[in-house]
């Protein structure tokens, strides 16, 4: 008798697929960055000089000094380190539910809709490494003439509206609001800007999650007589949790990748040639941000629905 084949299930051929997709960045991750990380490791325990006539370095093992030095010694590492935990957390939320509600109003059929999706998305591009050089050397060209006025300008707007955020919290606490509530939107406002600026791919990530929604699922909402307000809470916003996800783990990622550790590092390692100290700053700024993905996830994880 013919044996018969066994035939892979349903969820074991999807595991494959998933292992396979992320299979090229497995290999890249494995050739290009864990070398990366184990040099980085001996750096951050070790003095480094070089040797110019032989165009060689040295690394001279110190064992804690540079972590001790980073935490005790050092005049802003902490500092920084500090302030930009703190931005990441005013910034990750109004991040997330501001690229969802955007997504939701661009999703919908309008005139001139891919105008408006490109406009979100423009920030990205604009922040290229390229565009940002070329915008630097024009501010830079203009220096004295339009940009002054332009500076102006911005003061007197940036000084309004100072005035008007210190009246509206001052309001506000007449009403009886707790002043952490009133400081933290007051923060979120005044990065308003900022977060803007981050939401693009976040956007499009959304509208992507919004579009492979099954109709089928709004039109037994609406035949039940749920309102708009219940679908978005009890179609929509569970439909899109596994991206929220995704947007979260990014914005984290993205908000330490601009933070000013990473600025300190390379200004440490390129500027100052201390590199092990540099060493040391990357590497506990990339373990605060794994600490923070994996706490963030997992509460997140666990109040995801998945659609098979």
């Amino acid at each position: 008798m013919k044996k018969k084949k066994r035939r892979l299930s349903l969820q074991s051929r999807r595991m494959i697929m998933g292992y396979l997709f992320i299979l090229p960045w497995v290999a890249g991750f494995a050739i290009f960055y864990v070398r990366s990380i184990v040099m980085t490791g001996q750096f951050s325990f070790s003095v480094l000089s070089f040797d110019n006539v032989n165009n060689t370095y040295k690394l001279d093992y110190v064992g804690l000094q540079n972590y001790i030095y980073a935490f005790r010694e050092h005049g802003s590492f902490k500092q920084i380190l500090t302030t930009s935990v703190a931005n990441m957390l005013i910034d990750v939320p109004l991040i997330t539910f501001f690229s969802l509600f955007m997504a939701i109003l661009l999703n919908k059929k309008f005139p001139g809709r891919a105008f408006f999706r490109a406009i979100f998305f423009l920030p990205v591009i604009l922040n290229s490494g390229a565009i940002s050089a070329m915008m630097d050397l024009a501010e830079t060209m203009m220096n004295g003439g339009i940009s002054a006025t332009a500076e102006e300008v911005s003061s007197g707007a940036s000084t309004n509206i100072a005035f008007s955020m210190d009246y509206l919290v001052g309001m506000f606490m007449n009403l009886g609001i707790p002043a952490s509530i009133l400081d933290y939107i007051s923060s979120a406002v005044g990065r308003i800007n900022d977060i803007i600026t981050a939401s693009g791919v976040q956007i499009i990530i959304f509208i992507a999650a919004l579009q492979s929604i099954p109709s089928s699922m709004y039109e037994v909402a609406k035949i039940e007589g749920a309102t708009t307000y219940e679908t978005f809470w009890k179609v929509t916003f569970p439909m899109v949790m596994p991206h929220i996800i995704t947007n979260v783990v990014y914005t984290i990622v993205d908000s330490f990748t601009n933070s000013e550790v990473v600025d300190l590092a390379y200004k440490t390692a390129l500027t100052d040639f201390q590199y092990g100290l540099s060493s040391v700053f990357s590497i506990v700024s990339s373990v605060v941000t794994c600490a923070i993905l994996a706490i963030i996830v997992a509460v997140i994880q666990k109040r995801t629905f998945y659609y098979n």
